[in-house]
Order: structure tokens, then C-alpha cells, then sequence
């Protein structure tokens, strides 16, 4: 063979790794409103910068007629490139080759990836879309997946990882975009399930569609598995990129800082009163954290779940900031199973890499009640607990009004190791509300009284002016300081700035022991 039929032949292959399953099955992709596999990534890495490894990888297996069944790239597309101007690695599964699905040869490709990612410290994205394992492999097949999960697992906490479901997730395939950071989900075509429809209806009689099983927004509004729901792809790959733009490349690094054009000593007046007389009515926290940081820019994470809890992204000074509220508007802010898990998962995360953390308190206590009781609410609430204390990134809390019971510990408090803790005005810190407190307080009391009701009052008036206050705390040393809302922003800032340095270091151990 001479020089040209050896570039004959090397553009030949590579032809042949760059059309994938073919031309029928990319129009059959297409007709669903779904993009291919180096569509995505074209999406996803600036112009130019994506570089492939393993293009020309086949499988191995010869079994089931599969010997003559090869095609070039075996179903992942990998590689590496720049995501506006930062190294980033990625695969993404190509369902027009065998369905996406895991072989020995693909996992391989996927692996190499992700030690890259590790040795060189830059985020890894994986763009799913995968029939599941490839049967006709057998147990090479199972073990490709463990091989991939023990590297999410050790890239955990190290570099960020995200995954994009954008076709099918079924059975082992799963568990790899469960151990990552974060999870997003296309609407009306992904789908996530340990189980399919089919063996469900044929084990517990239950019929379901593969929609509200296993759903983009079954898994962001009732399991939490996912964090996003996108419309399409390219809306999936904007989400990525947005997520990417608050996060370091590796947690030895700080986060991406911008330039800020939000004045940074602003003060916002609005937020005088946001906050209704009455410690009963309701607000949106949004609305306050939107009115603090930089250009009302709050990326919101797990919108659909939990939804009495928030946690997201925002910047201040141009600096990321993980931002975590109570939401008055859901269940009165309360803290339940749910959103403390959601919270504590949140909190981990930005600790991992750096981002420092905001919190937005007015929380009423937890929710009673045995399905919260049997359901392990002690565990779950520990969760977050164990996260806030854990955390050794600045914390710097901000008492909107309720902060009362087990939650005021919680929520970040001072005695958890938060860095700088204020109140507003409005704050209220107590073991519990006023009209809990007194019927307890003086039971024997009220029931001698002649006008109980009179009584009452008085003395629900007295706890609140005594301890339904933050001046209590403030004295005590629990808070920093009692500031004016519209002071907000500036306030935060100059404490991040004074927290640039921060560094705490843990009692040595192996690891602790999560209340999981």
C-alpha cells in the first residue's frame, strides 16, 4: 500500500466513524425532534476545539452474528475541547450505533476519558443516550458499567461531573449519572428507570407509561433523581454550559470569577418591606435573592423538587456563591425529608469545589407528622445538619424572619462553624412561635384565667417582644450583626471579601460517616 491508498484508506475510516449508524438513522433521530451524538458535542465545546479519541474503536464480540456486525466508533463519541475557553472532557452516546448501548470497547473509550479528566483535573460531561447494556456481550457488558462507576466515584469530589440524558437510561446504565453532580433531563424524549414498564406490569400488575415512570419531569418533581428539565437538547447542552460557568475545573482551584457591572455597594430598598407584618403571610425568597446578587442572575438547581426549600447559583461581586433559602411560599419554609436531603446534597457540592455558601433563612421548624416520623426525618434532617458542619467553604447566613427550633441549628447558625451570621429586624429566634410557646409556658395559667383569651394575647405580645427577636441572640454573640435589608448586598460582599482566605482544616480521619 503506498502513501495515497493509506490516506485513501485513513479517510475512508474516518468517514466511517464520522457517519455513525448510517444516514437512515440519523434521519430517524432527527424525526424526533432529537440531535446525534457529534451534533450534541458540536453544541456543546467552542468552534474548532474538539478533539476524539478512539474513533476508529470496534468491539470484539463475535458471538450472536455480531462478528459481522462492526461499525467504526462502536456507539460513543469522546474526547476533549474547550467550553468557552476552559478544558473540558466528554462522550456522548451515539444511539444510532447499536442503540447507544455499553460494550467492552466503548466503556474502554469512556474509562480513558475520565482518567484524563482526573490526572489533568477538568470537568467531565456525559451526554446519555444509551439502549443499556449490549446483551449480546453478557457479563464483558457488566462489567464495562462497574468499570465507569468506579470512576464517577473516584472522580467524585474531585473534578465536577455532569450528566444529560438525552434518550433512553435503563437498568445498570443508571447508576453512573446518579454518583455525578448533577443530572439533566430532556423533556418528552429521555427517560430514566431501573425497571421498565413491561417487568413492572408483569411483577406487580401496575401499569405505567415510560412517561410518568421514568419521565424528564417525573425525576424533577417527585424522585429528585434529576436536577433540570430541558426542552431539547440544545437547551440540555445550555444547561451544561451554564452549570460549568460557576464551577472551578478541579476542587483545588477557586471558581471562575467575572467582571461585575452591578454596583457592588447597591442597596436595595424593596427589600424593607418584602417581608409581611404578619409572621403568618407568605413571600417569594426568590424575589430577595434576586434583589442581592449580581444582575437578579440566580441559576436555580432542583426547581421542581422540594420546592420549600431553594439552592442555586448566583454571583456576588462577580464571585459564585451556592445559594440555599427557606421558602416561605411552600409549606411555610419548613424543613422536611426531602428538602433537607435536597439541601444537604447542595451544600456538599459547593463545599467539594470551593464555592461559598449563602443561606436565606426563615424557617418554622420541621414538619410533624408520622409519614415525616416513620420516614426518618431524624436521619434525613441530619443530613443537611452533618453538610452545614462539615462545610469549611465561607458560610454567611442572613436571618430573613422565622428561625426557630432544631432547623435555627440547622440553618447554618453561627454554632456551626457560619463565618458571618445577621439578621434583619424582622428576625424572629426562639425554640418555637409564640403561641406554641405560651400554650405551653403557662398551660396553668391561662386556665385560671378569667378572659383567657385576653391573657393570652398579653402573653403571646411579651415572648415575642422577648424572644421572637434577633436582639437576644445578637447579645449573646450568636449573630454578627442586626442590619438594615437594603444593606444586603454590600454586606455580603465585604464579607466574601474578607473570607477570600479562608482555610479550616478537618480532625484527620479516613472519612466520616454520613447519616445516609
Amino acid at each position: 500500500m503506498n502513501r495515497e491508498q493509506r490516506l485513501a484508506e485513513l479517510k475512508r475510516r474516518r468517514d466511517e466513524a464520522l457517519a455513525g449508524g448510517g444516514s437512515e438513522r440519523v434521519a430517524k433521530i432527527h424525526a424526533k425532534g432529537r440531535l446525534t451524538a457529534r451534533e450534541r458535542l458540536e453544541l456543546l465545546y467552542d468552534a474548532g476545539s474538539f478533539v476524539e479519541v478512539g474513533a476508529f474503536v470496534t468491539h470484539r464480540c463475535a458471538d450472536f452474528g455480531m462478528a459481522e456486525k462492526r461499525i467504526t466508533g462502536d456507539g460513543v463519541v469522546a474526547g476533549w475541547g474547550q467550553v468557552e475557553g476552559r478544558l473540558v472532557y466528554a462522550f456522548a452516546q451515539d444511539f444510532t450505533v447499536f442503540g447507544g448501548t455499553m460494550s467492552e470497547a466503548n466503556a474502554k473509550k469512556i474509562c480513558a476519558i475520565m482518567d484524563l479528566a482526573l490526572d489533568n483535573g477538568a470537568p467531565v460531561v456525559g451526554l446519555n443516550d444509551s439502549g443499556g447494556a449490549r446483551i449480546q456481550e453478557g457479563v464483558l457488558s457488566l462489567g464495562a458499567y462497574a468499570d465507569v462507576f468506579l470512576r464517577n466515584t473516584l472522580a467524585s469530589g474531585v473534578v465536577p461531573q455532569i450528566s444529560a440524558i438525552m434518550g433512553p437510561c435503563a437498568g445498570g446504565a443508571v447508576y453512573s449519572p446518579a454518583i455525578t453532580d448533577f443530572t439533566i433531563m430532556v423533556e418528552g424524549t429521555s427517560h430514566m428507570f431501573v425497571t421498565g414498564p413491561e417487568v413492572i406490569k408483569a411483577v406487580t400488575s401496575e401499569d405505567v407509561t415510560m412517561e410518568d415512570l421514568g419521565g424528564a419531569m417525573t425525576h424533577n418533581s417527585k424522585s429528585g433523581v434529576a436536577h433540570f428539565a430541558a426542552r431539547d437538547d440544545a437547551d440540555a447542552v445550555r444547561h451544561v454550559k451554564r452549570l460549568l460557568s460557576f464551577m472551578p475545573s478541579n476542587w483545588a482551584e477557586d471558581p471562575p470569577r467575572r467582571p461585575c457591572t452591578d454596583p457592588v455597594d447597591r442597596r436595595e430598598t424593596r427589600l424593607t418591606t418584602i417581608v409581611p407584618e404578619s409572621a403568618d403571610k407568605p413571600y417569594d425568597m426568590k424575589d430577595i435573592v434576586r434583589m442581592v446578587v449580581d444582575d437578579a442572575d440566580f441559576f436555580e438547581v432542583h426547581e421542581h423538587f422540594a420546592a420549600n426549600i431553594i439552592v442555586g447559583f448566583a454571583r456576588l461581586n462577580g464571585r459564585p456563591v451556592g445559594v440555599v433559602g427557606n421558602q416561605p411560599k411552600v409549606l411555610a419554609g419548613v424543613l422536611d425529608i426531602d428538602s433537607s436531603v435536597k439541601g444537604a446534597r447542595f451544600v456538599r457540592f459547593c463545599d467539594a469545589f470551593q464555592i461559598p455558601l449563602v443561606t436565606f433563612e426563615d424557617v418554622p421548624g420541621f414538619l410533624p407528622g408520622t409519614r415525616q416520623e416513620w420516614g426518618g426525618i431524624i436521619r434525613h434532617g441530619a443530613k443537611l445538619l452533618y453538610a452545614y458542619c462539615e462545610a469549611t467553604v465561607p458560610k454567611l447566613t442572613v436571618v430573613v424572619r422565622k428561625a426557630y427550633g432544631g432547623a435555627y441549628d440547622v440553618m447554618s447558625s453561627k454554632h456551626i462553624r457560619g463565618d458571618y451570621n445577621v439578621a434583619w429586624p424582622s428576625a424572629e429566634m426562639a425554640v418555637m412561635g409564640a403561641d406554641g410557646a405560651v400554650n405551653i409556658l403557662y398551660r396553668d395559667e391561662l386556665a385560671k384565667a378569667k378572659d383567657a383569651t385576653s391573657a393570652r394575647r398579653k402573653l403571646v405580645a411579651e415572648y415575642n417582644d422577648k424572644f421572637a427577636s434577633p436582639w437576644v441572640a445578637a447579645e449573646l454573640g450568636y449573630l454578627d450583626d442586626v442590619i438594615e435589608p437594603a444593606d444586603t448586598r454590600p454586606k455580603l460582599i465585604a464579607a466574601l471579601e474578607m473570607l477570600r482566605s479562608k482555610r479550616q482544616e478537618q480532625p484527620r480521619k479516613k472519612h466520616g460517616n454520613l447519616p445516609l
